[in-house]
């Protein structure tokens, strides 16, 4: 993938006159620091826990789709103008009578599991909005299946797109940094040198402790078939826990 990456941007640069400043992000896979893989019971990767650019655990699943639909802007004031962030819509004023987005998504959700019987769903709260995980089966974010569910449920279309370029389905595991009141890291990974690296460690042991009370997400429940895949068993555990879903902690 490297390789064909490299003679692509070779290409542009030397044939259409484009400076090597100004190529598309998602002309290629994020390069994250792998922190962990997780496999399944025949011994493949099927997660990895990689950590993204402002300092969070990300799970990477090949199979277990993760889903994530923004239903505010609540979160735009404190946080700074990044990858994601520049692509967020803003939420459109609520007609009367107001209905809560909670209720607007699990109505979304109700409709596509009625056409949909064998498909069964977790749902979470997050900070901005909320994410859900599909348990009955594996899934390919480039298929149809996957796009049906995406334009169904209002899945963010930049998490949509990342998706399809990762090759993965992808849900933030820790905080975001700037909420709970630390700063992005001094030094991204690959680190130029043992000081960036050490400067980014120390970093790290802050950012840690200030989520200690705080979780990710909060589950909310389960909806459709109750069906759940051995291979998103453990997922649905490494997520829960890590996330601290189940705590009742305030949201990052």
């Amino acid at each position: 993938m490297a390789n064909t990456a490299a003679q692509q941007l070779f290409e542009r640069f030397t044939k259409d006159g484009e400076s090597p400043a100004h190529y598309g992000y998602f002309d290629r896979p994020l390069r994250e620091q792998v922190l962990r893989e997780l496999t399944n019971g025949a011994g493949q990767t099927s997660s990895v826990i990689t950590r993204n650019a402002y300092g969070a655990d990300i799970l990477n699943c090949s199979g277990a789709m993760f889903l994530d639909v923004d239903t505010a802007d609540d979160e735009a004031a404190d946080r700074p103008p990044g990858l994601l962030a520049r692509l967020f819509g803003k939420a459109s004023t609520p007609a009367a009578p107001p209905r809560s987005p909670e209720k607007m998504l699990i109505n979304k959700l109700e409709t596509w599991l009625a056409n949909h019987r064998d498909w069964n769903c977790r749902l979470y709260r997050t900070r901005a909005g909320f994410r859900l995980l599909a348990t009955h089966a594996l899934f390919d974010p480039e298929t149809a299946a996957s796009n049906g569910v995406f334009s169904a449920l209002g899945v963010d279309p930049l998490y949509r797109r990342l998706c399809q370029v990762q090759k993965c389905f992808r849900a933030r595991l820790t905080p975001k940094p700037w909420r709970c009141n630390s700063r992005v890291p001094p030094a991204r990974w690959p680190w130029n040198s043992a000081r960036d690296e050490a400067r980014f460690n120390e970093w790290q042991k802050r950012y840690s402790e200030k989520c200690r009370n705080l979780a990710t997400c909060s589950f909310l429940g389960a909806f459709g078939s109750n069906t759940v895949h051995p291979e998103v068993e453990p997922v649905i555990a490494h997520h829960d826990e890590a996330t601290r879903a189940h705590s009742q902690l305030s949201l990052a």
